[in-house]
This record gives C-alpha cells, sequence and structure tokens, in this order.
C-alpha cells in the first residue's frame, strides 16, 4: 500500500520537519558531550563502542592522531643495536641470533596529519629528572622496560640497585630498579602477570585463583612514591583460572572448565578496575597513571603450540588485517576500566592523573618484528617452553614506538 501524501497544508507537515530537528539536536548534543570529554580526558577521544579506536595520548593537538596512521620506510633506523645495548634479553635479541630479515627495524611510525618526532634520549632523561617510573605487567612489561634502558643507551646506562631480588613462584623477578645518577632518575619493573593478587593453586595444571578486587601487594604497597605508574597485561589471562571476589568463587575462564564459565574480558576489565582504583585511592599519590593497551600477537597457520609462526618480512598496510575480536575485547575492558576510574575518583580527586598508551592499532600492524624462532640458539626454547615466539619483540625493533608515544605523553604533562 502506498503511502498517503500530505498536502502543504497538512498538520503533519511540522512534525515531519521537526522531527529532523529533533535529531539533529540530539546529535549536537552528543557532540558538545564528546568535546567536553576530549577536553578533561584527551587520552580517550569519542570511544564510544567496543571496537572503536581511541585518540593518541594527551600530548597530541586535535589535528594530530598518533594512534593512527601507518608505518613508512626509515633509512635513519635503528636507534641502537646489540652490539650498543648491553641490556637485551636474548629472547629478544633477533640479531644475536641470526633472524634472516632485518627489515624489521627499518619502519618508522607515520601518524595521521603530523610527524612524531624521533626519540630523544637527553630530553626524557631531562624530563624526568629527579622522577620515578614504575612499569607494573608481564614479560611484555618487561620487554618494554628493556626497550626503553636501550634507547636510552645513547646517552647513559643505569646502575642497577639491589642485588637479591624476590623470586615469584613462575621463577622471575617481582622488582628490578634501574638508577640514573647523573639525572636521578628511577625506573623500576615490578611482574605482577594479573595486575591483582593471584596465587599458584595448582601447579600439575597451570592453574590460578585470581582475587579480581584485591591489587597485587607486591607492587600496589610500593607506588604511592612514584612519579609515572605504567600498567599493563592481558595475556596471562588466557590461562586456567578461576576468580575471586570478597574471597568467594565467582567463576573461572573456560580454560578452567567448569560451567561457572566467566568471560576473560569481565576478567580484565574487573582486574583494570581493581588496579586503576588501587591507585586512585592512595591519598599520597600525585603521580600519573598510564594504561597501556593490548598489543597483539601474530601466529599464523596455527597457535603457539601446534605450528603457529610469524614469518611476515613487512608491516601490514593500513586495512589489511582487522584487529582480532579477542584483543579488539581486551582493549575495550581497558578503555572502559580507565573511564570508570577517572569518573569515581573525580569524586574525591586525590592528584592522580589517568592517561592512556593506545598502541594496539600500530602494533597490529607489525607482524615482521617478532622473535619467531630467533630468540634463542637452534634447538633451544624462548621463556617457558614454546619455541616460536609471536608474541614478544625484537630488540630493536617496532616496540621501540612505545617509548617514543611514552616521551610525547612526558613532554606535554610535566
Amino acid at each position: 500500500m502506498k503511502p498517503h501524501k500530505s498536502s502543504p497544508s497538512s498538520p503533519k507537515r511540522p512534525a515531519a520537519i521537526a522531527a529532523p530537528i529533533i535529531v539533529l539536536l540530539l546529535l549536537a548534543l552528543v557532540s558538545l558531550y564528546d568535546m567536553n570529554f576530549s577536553t578533561r580526558y584527551p587520552h580517550i577521544d569519542r570511544v564510544s563502542s567496543a571496537t572503536s579506536s581511541s585518540s593518541p595520548p594527551a600530548s597530541v593537538s586535535k589535528a594530530c592522531n598518533y594512534t593512527l596512521g601507518e608505518w613508512v620506510p626509515d633509512d635513519e633506523a635503528p636507534y641502537y643495536t646489540n652490539l650498543t645495548c648491553p641490556v637485551i634479553d636474548d629472547h629478544q635479541n633477533c640479531m644475536k641470533f641470526g633472524k634472516p630479515s632485518l627489515e624489521f627495524m627499518r619502519w618508522r611510525w607515520r601518524p595521521d596529519g603530523c610527524d612524531l618526532p624521533r626519540f630523544d634520549a637527553e630530553r626524557f632523561l631531562e624530563a624526568m629528572r629527579g622522577k620515578s617510573m614504575a612499569f607494573v605487567g608481564d614479560s611484555l612489561a618487561r620487554n618494554h622496560v628493556k626497550s626503553l634502558l636501550c634507547l636510552l643507551s645513547k646517552e647513559a646506562l643505569p646502575v642497577e640497585i639491589g642485588t637479591s631480588p624476590e623470586i615469584d613462584v613462575t621463577g622471575r623477578a617481582v622488582r628490578r630498579d634501574y638508577h640514573y645518577d647523573n639525572h636521578g632518575v628511577t625506573i623500576s619493573l615490578f611482574w605482577s602477570p594479573f595486575l591483582v593478587k593471584a596465587n599458584l593453586s595448582n601447579a600439575t595444571l597451570g592453574q590460578w585463583d585470581l582475587h579480581l578486587d584485591t591489587a597485587d601487594a607486591r607492587w600496589a604497597a610500593h607506588v604511592t612514591g612514584f612519579d609515572y605508574v605504567v600498567l599493563s597485561g592481558t595475556n596471562w589471562f588466557l590461562r586456567p583460572s578461576v576468580y575471586r571476589q570478597s574471597g568467594r568463587v565467582v567463576g573461572r575462564n573456560a580454560a578452567a572448565g567448569n560451567s561457572t564459565e566467566l568471560p576473560v574480558p569481565r576478567a580484565v576489565r574487573a582486574a583494570f578496575r581493581t588496579a586503576l582504583g588501587a591507585i586512585a585511592s592512595l591519598e599520597a599519590f600525585r603521580g600519573k597513571v598510564i594504561l597501556r593497551t593490548v598489543t597483539p600477537a601474530h601466529f599464523e597457520n596455527g597457535e603457539w603450540n601446534n605450528g603457529g609462526d610469524c614469518v611476515r618480512t613487512r608491516p601490514f598496510r593500513r586495512g589489511e588485517r582487522e584487529l582480532g575480536a579477542v584483543e579488539a575485547e581486551y582493549r575495550a575492558a581497558q578503555v572502559d576500566a580507565l573511564r570508570e576510574t577517572e569518573a569515581a575518583a573525580g569524586r574525591r580527586r586525590n592528584g592522580a592523573e589517568m592517561l592512556l598508551l593506545d598502541i594496539t592499532e600500530a602494533m597490529n600492524l607489525r607482524p615482521d618484528g617478532h622473535p619467531s624462532r630467533y630468540g634463542h640458539p637452534p634447538g633451544g626454547s624462548v621463556e617457558g617452553s614454546f619455541v616460536v615466539d609471536c608474541l614478544h619483540w625484537c630488540l630493536p625493533g617496532p616496540i621501540d614506538l612505545w617509548s617514543e608515544l611514552l616521551l610525547q605523553m612526558l613532554l606535554s604533562h610535566r
């Protein structure tokens, strides 16, 4: 049946005109909200869904988005080599163990609409003079710290403080501290793969008990005096885990096998909310919290334990590879946790500022930057039990971008 046409004098005409006007007004209100949100939280701009992309760190002007862009050839790279930096772990020393193509070192991130300044070691140390920065997370946090130490090695080498660190049940040092005497700068690394209190409840099955409402005291009890705290970590949440709140079991992930399954992204969101909230609740903390988003792995033709590898020698072009659903959910969980904690902390305002270091999209395009089979001698294995590493990053390599962005954040938030 054809719709009835109203005459010019029909009383429905004003209603027809009013409808789009109302829609436009609503859109205007939403735009004003986004503008206000962008002003108050310039590190998270226009994040409205689980799969949307966030704006760059707050160092970026409205005309420049550091988190969206493309990788372009770079004749000036790399910043350092395994011969000039003495702190590269063997697991990421791709030059030492003969990675066939070293082209992965010769690309530079070009953000949309602007140029990202190259890393300046002297400027970083000056911006951090008399200050301290803590990195809290898993082995990718350690990967980041070693990248930063290598970038700074052009200007100075640190002295590691302490000789007998506490060793975690997994065999990792719980805390490492690196000090730059001439600048009074301290960079610390805390091993806390879940960010929250965790204990290995079944070593045979590799099963963990995660207390999603209790921050890991091994780092949370020490961050008050830090000027910057960089939080990260998602990969360990795929391990068999039982989730607890107030000591009571509230679920478990699929790997632990039970009808009380709790989606892993929900656990990630809860853990980051707890970690961020623990810092925000510290009355004496006057620093800045930086949340680094998830970095994708690039196993192809199989997983880490059944033949997967990463043998590509060039970055993906923009749009060539979609972000995986799991990584998108993890990133959304991190962003939601940051926004919710920021909103809650705003009511008490203890001086803590929360920022987002969003590297997910840039790293999604770098399948060529992983060690693959070249993070160990032939016949050996990577940290743990797997032989092929498409999770961590070669040094030097694409991960150096994280500190380039970190420097821009420091300069804009001094």
